[in-house]
Order: structure tokens, then C-alpha cells, then sequence
């Protein structure tokens, strides 16, 4: 089959690879009919992510039509057509029982590599390192599916790919963040970036009651769309300092509820902690720049919370650990429970709520993977969200 294959730092392939097979009896095997490239994949293209190995198969996001199950496998069958998590989780363990699936105790198979980095192991991912379990992903034309007892969800209407994809991890995330967030009736939402994760966190901080969200990014198509779908108020950082423009809007308070939705790679405009970051992970003394978790401390009002569902890697400093102590802050961070949510969120989709089609900014062929990872990391062409076609 083909797949889409990680062989060093901004070096994707299209390789020819052996199809999966069942390994086990709680396999599937699914026919991939659409996944899309995560702005957590750029860590993988950018070579932030320790532990990857050239010809690992990439991606998290895919759904697509079963071709088999294993012995154990009871709530599927062939033709089923399954939206997968990203996260692998077994349904049994302390965690799982608690609806805390990314965190499952039994999916990483080399769960002790990731104690020694982490003190305890996550979850295992599809597509995302060894250190998280190895497994191949979900940007090929087959994927095998572990615990695919507990983990795909099945569409059973006619809904087309493009609206319940996003499934698998952006909405839930999104949503997960609004949640985490804490978020009271009236209250103001800043959130920092305005990628995919964090469109989904808007539209989720409004589900929640939110009375106000502003979206704080630099990339125009990316702004607007914050603007027109999620009906927020908008920060050009490259235009304004945000702490300045954030306590104007509020009268000196400070959001009540600040989501870092950009992680590990920030980006700032005339920032010294920003080109501290950028110059120590370009001569590999750091994996994380951070200056949007910085602002975010510095911004929220005191009391507030502050939800990171940004993916961090290693150990980023210069953290204001004494702001956020002395503020009063909540943090709340964590990779998705994305079983928790997807069914209930099917549903949002399902009545009308929301149309999750609309961050998809390009739809191409599987083969076109190699330049949608560039364009869509350069934000080049409007690229905001890229869907591909086995």
C-alpha cells in the first residue's frame, strides 16, 4: 500500500509499504477513505519530536471502511464505516474506567521508555513516535486499528467524511479545551492561536456559555475564519503588543479563561523570550518554544484558568511559574479523552450544531502529502486545514 512515511526533519515520502495485518484479536483493519495532516504533525515534520524513525507512517486523524476484525472484535464488522481516535485506549485499566483515555496504562508497549522521559506513560498514539508506542498511522491507504473494540466510532448515517472526520481529534480537543477551561456563564475567552484545535475551541467556548471570545493569531485566513465561523473578536499580534490590547478589552481585568491552542512552536513579533526560544531549538538546546504560554500567564486575570491543550514536548523554561502561583491560576492540560466525547459530539453534528467541514481549506491526494506538509507548515496558500484522499 501506499503511505505517507516520516524520514527526518522536513522529509516526508510517499512510500510503498506491506499492508497491515490483524496482530492481534482485538485488530481491525480498516480501508482508509480520508484523513487529514494535525498541526501536531509539524512537530513530527519539524524534527521536535524525539524518537522517530525514518519509514514510520504518519498521522492521527483518520476514518475510513472496515476490512477486518479480530476474534475479539464484537461491535464491528466488514463494510462498517469508523471514524478512529487518535489515542489508543484499552478500556480496562484504572484510567480508561475513568473516562481518561489518553492517559490508558496498557496501550504504549514501550511505556517504559516514556516513564523515564515522563515519571509515567500516556496512552500509545497512532502515528507518533516511539516513545508513544510505535504504531503506524493513519496517513496510508490501510490502517490496523488496535483495541478496536473500545476505540473507532461508528457513522451510521449518510453524513459524508469531510463533516464527522475531525472526530477522531480536533473537535474533541477543541471541545475538551473549552471544558478544561472551566468556562462560566458571560465569561471572556482569549485564545491564543487560530489553527484548526483552536477554530473547534472557539466554537466549544460558546457551547459552554462563554459571553465573549477573542482569537489572537497573525495569519489573515486564519483570523477571518475565527472572525466569520466562530464569531470572535480578533488580535493581530503582529500589530499590537496583546497584554495591552487583551487589558483595554477587558478594563484592566485580564480574560477569565485563556486557551493556549499553539503549543510547542510559537511564534511572536519583536519578543525576546521568543527569539531566546527560536535560537536554542535551532541549535537543538531546546524542544518548545513557548512565548504564547508565557502571554497567556501574564494575561489571564487572576483567579482565572488557564487550559493547554497545545502539545509541549521537553522542558521549556523561562516559564513564569511565580505569576501564575501569585495569580491564583488554574491550569489544565492533557492529550484528548477523545472517547469521552465523540459520540456525544456525533450528535452536535449530527442535529445541525456545528459543521465541522468548514476549517478544510484543501482537499488533495494521498500523493500529494509530501507538499501539504510544507505548504501547510509555511501557511502558504491560505492552507489552514488539509484533507487527504487515499
Amino acid at each position: 500500500m501506499k503511505a505517507l512515511c516520516w524520514h527526518g526533519t522536513e522529509d516526508v515520502r510517499i512510500d510503498n509499504v506491506d499492508d497491515p495485518r490483524i496482530q492481534d484479536p482485538r485488530d481491525a483493519i480498516i480501508r482508509v477513505t480520508s484523513t487529514a495532516i494535525c498541526g501536531s504533525d509539524l512537530h513530527l515534520y519539524d524534527g521536535f519530536m524525539p524518537t522517530m524513525e525514518k519509514g514510520d507512517i504518519l498521522g492521527h486523524e483518520p476514518m475510513g471502511i472496515v476490512e477486518e476484525v479480530g476474534s475479539a472484535v464484537k461491535n464491528l464488522k466488514k463494510g462498517d464505516r469508523v471514524v478512529v481516535p487518535f489515542d489508543l485506549a484499552c478500556g480496562d485499566c484504572f484510567f480508561c474506567k475513568k473516562q481518561m483515555f489518553s492517559l490508558c496504562d496498557t496501550s504504549n508497549p514501550n511505556a517504559e521508555m516514556a516513564r523515564k522521559v515522563m515519571g509515567h506513560s500516556p496512552a500509545g498514539l497512532l502515528g507518533y513516535s516511539h516513545l508513544l508506542g510505535g504504531f503506524p498511522g493513519g496517513q496510508a491507504e490501510y490502517l490496523r486499528v488496535p483495541f478496536a473494540d473500545v476505540g473507532p466510532l461508528k457513522i451510521e448515517s449518510d453524513l459524508p467524511d469531510e463533516k464527522v472526520l475531525f472526530l477522531s481529534d480536533i473537535f474533541p480537543t477543541g471541545y475538551m479545551a473549552a471544558e478544561n477551561a472551566e468556562i462560566e456563564k458571560g465569561d471572556t475567552v482569549a485564545v491564543w492561536g487560530c489553527g484548526p484545535v483552536a477554530q473547534f475551541a472557539i466554537q466549544s467556548a460558546w457551547m459552554f456559555g462563554a459571553g465573549r471570545v477573542i482569537a489572537i493569531d497573525r495569519v489573515p485566513e486564519r483570523l477571518e475564519m475565527a472572525r466569520k465561523h466562530g464569531k470572535a473578536e480578533t488580535i493581530n499580534f503582529d500589530e499590537v503588543k496583546v497584554y495591552d490590547r487583551l487589558m483595554e478589552m477587558t478594563k484592566g481585568r485580564g480574560p477569565d479563561r485563556c486557551i493556549d491552542a499553539v503549543g510547542a512552536e510559537a511564534h511572536a513579533t519583536g519578543s525576546l523570550d521568543a527569539i531566546y526560544d527560536k535560537v536554542k531549538t535551532a541549535v537543538s538546546m531546546g524542544t518548545d518554544r513557548v512565548h504564547a504560554l508565557r502571554e497567556a500567564i501574564f494575561c489571564c486575570r487572576k483567579g482565572g484558568t488557564l487550559s493547554v491543550p497545545g502539545v509541549y514536548i521537553g522542558f521549556p523554561d523561562k516559564l513564569p511559574f511565580g505569576a501564575l502561583m501569585n495569580k491564583g491560576l488554574t491550569v489544565k492540560t492533557g492529550q484528548t479523552h477523545v472517547q469521552k466525547y465523540h459520540r456525544d459530539l456525533l450528535k452536535k453534528v449530527e442535529d445541525g450544531t456545528i459543521d465541522p467541514s468548514f476549517v478544510i481549506t484543501h482537499r488533495l491526494k494521498l500523493e500529494d502529502g509530501p507538499q501539504a506538509y510544507k505548504t501547510f507548515r509555511d501557511k502558504k496558500d491560505g492552507c489552514i486545514k488539509v484533507v487527504l484522499k487515499p
